[in-house]
Order: C-alpha cells, then sequence, then structure tokens
C-alpha cells in the first residue's frame, strides 16, 4: 500500500535495459494489468452473444409453437453471423494485450470486428456448422449403437468428432492471422490446418483451459444457473481466449510472421519496443538503474523572526 509511502525520497529508477518478462512471468504481469480491462472486453463480446440467451429464453417460456420456431431461427441466424465477426475484435484486442502493444479496447474491438468482418462471418458460420453437426453426431450416432447394440455406429461418430477437434484447434491460429495479417481466406485455412499438428504442446496447454473453463461453467449451471447467467456478461471468454492468445500467438510469429520479415531482411516489429535501431551518438546516457537514491534532508525548525 502507498499511502503512507514516502515520495520525498528517490529510487535508482529503472534501466531501459532491464530483462523482459518471459513465460508465466509475463502472463501474470500482463494479466494483472489488464484485469479491468479483460472484464470490459468480455461484456463488449457478451453482447454479440445475446441472441443466443434470447433463443433459450423463447425455447424455455414461449408457448406458442410457431412463434417460438421463428423466435428460435431469427435468433440463431443473427448469432451466427455475428459470433465470427465478434471473435475477431475480441481476439485483435487480445493480440495487442500478448504482444504488449497500446489499445483502446472498444475502439480496436470494433476495428477489429468491421476490418475482418466477411472473413470472420465465414469462420462464424463454418463453426457453427461444425459444432451443430458434432452435437446431432453425437445424439444420433450414440443412440443407434445403444439401441442397435451395434458397435460400428462408433466409427462414423468418432470420425466426426475429430474433425470437430481439429476445427477447434484450427481455431486457436485462424482468428490471430485474420487480425495479424493480410492473408487470403485460403492461406488462413491452410496455415491453420498445418499448425493446429505443428504445435502440439500449445494446443494441448490452449485446450486443457478451454475445456477446464467449460466443463466449470457447465457444473455451476447445473447447481446455480441464476449465478452462471450473472457472471457470464463478466468471465470466463475473454479470459479464456487470453490464455488462448498468449499461448499460441507466439507460434504464430515463429511460422508465418518472423519469416515474412526474414525474407524481406528486417526484424519482426512486434519483437521490438523501437529502440532496435541504428545506434547514433547521444549526448546523453540514460541512468535509469544506476543512480544513487537521494539522501533523505533532516528536517529542522527553521528560526522564528518576531
Amino acid at each position: 500500500m502507498g499511502f503512507f509511502k514516502n515520495y520525498e525520497s528517490s529510487g535508482p529508477g529503472i534501466s531501459k535495459y532491464t530483462p523482459k518478462k518471459k513465460g508465466i512471468a509475463l502472463f501474470w504481469d500482463i494479466y494483472f494489468r489488464k484485469m479491468w480491462q479483460l472484464l470490459g472486453l468480455n461484456m463488449m463480446f457478451s453482447i454479440f452473444t445475446l441472441p443466443l440467451y434470447a433463443a433459450f429464453f423463447a425455447f424455455g417460456f414461449m408457448k406458442d409453437y410457431v412463434l417460438m420456431l421463428v423466435v428460435l431461427i431469427a435468433m440463431f441466424v443473427l448469432f451466427t453471423i455475428f459470433i465470427g465477426p465478434a471473435m475477431a475484435g475480441l481476439t485483435k484486442v487480445l493480440r495487442l494485450f500478448v504482444i504488449e502493444k497500446h489499445t483502446f479496447v472498444v475502439r480496436d474491438f470494433f476495428r477489429g470486428f468491421k476490418e475482418n468482418f466477411k472473413k470472420a462471418l465465414v469462420v462464424g458460420v463454418l463453426d457453427v456448422i461444425v459444432a451443430l453437426s458434432a452435437f446431432s453426431a453425437y445424439q444420433i450416432y450414440m443412440g443407434w449403437a445403444i439401441l442397435y447394440d451395434n458397435k460400428l455406429f462408433y466409427i462414423p461418430l468418432i470420425i466426426t468428432m475429430s474433425v470437430a477437434f481439429v476445427v477447434l484447434l484450427m481455431n486457436y491460429y485462424i482468428f490471430l492471422m485474420m487480425t495479424a495479417t493480410d492473408l487470403s481466406m485460403k492461406n488462413l485455412f491452410k496455415n491453420s490446418f498445418a499448425l493446429a499438428f505443428a504445435a502440439l504442446k500449445q494446443n494441448l496447454i490452449s485446450t486443457v483451459f478451454v475445456v477446464f473453463f467449460t466443463l466449470m461453467m457447465i457444473v455451476l449451471f447445473l447447481i446455480a444457473p441464476p449465478f452462471v447467467m450473472m457472471i457470464l456478461p463478466f468471465f470466463p471468454m475473454a479470459v479464456t481466449w487470453f490464455i488462448v492468445c498468449f499461448t499460441c500467438y507466439p507460434v504464430i510469429q515463429k511460422y508465418v510472421i518472423n519469416p515474412f520479415y526474414e525474407n524481406m531482411g528486417e526484424i519482426n516489429p512486434e519483437l521490438t519496443d523501437g529502440t532496435e535501431k541504428i545506434e547514433e551518438e547521444t549526448l546523453f546516457e540514460d541512468m535509469g538503474g544506476k543512480e544513487k537514491p537521494i539522501e533523505k534532508r533532516k528536517k529542522t525548525k527553521g528560526k522564528r523572526i518576531s
């Protein structure tokens, strides 16, 4: 706490050559600095998931079947349209957090939403189709396997689930590349598919946290649905996707972005802080971290002239 700290004394300062934090230390450093911004970011993302909540509300409370069906279809279509661009906006801000570049959360979220709308729309629609296919396959093939006592029905189920899992891994990279590069849709899919198999360690770490937070929210929903509905606007989507971006973006830098700059004989500007330019003769030297603390001057009572 700094309520009683003496600000009259001076320390040695901070050197610009201080080693940069890495790994877990860097993650927690960014997280605690951006914690409140992550909450706000989660709230903005939640706005575009409202159609899904409305669909659940219609399904649970509407009595008119025809009207309920119309509302369900309309809300689901809206959700399908906006979920991809919303993911692009979310990813753009989180990527800037990861590379520690200055960002205005609201501005950059909607900039990412707008600039990548067409590409993100395609990815979002495909994601929804794959998710529905996986859910339907589980219900149908699992039911048939039990009903007909035939284990052969597990084969198409395993194939469908495997495809869905690969698509999940591709999502770790496709939105990051979408917001960080100008790659075409073909190259976005090709690169994300390759990275889904090339970065096994990062994919495993990301998947563990995605599954953990998903299961946690499901369990909480079964125990206390109102509580979950209250915290969903603030948690956990932004935190979960921040972990994914922090874990997976270095892979994109290594295999996609860095080689591009290396071919041009340049350094990826995301890896620098702007000081790695041509060294020039300087008049003054940065003494941060080298200065001696100023000794505290003792206070003396002055003479009083009457």
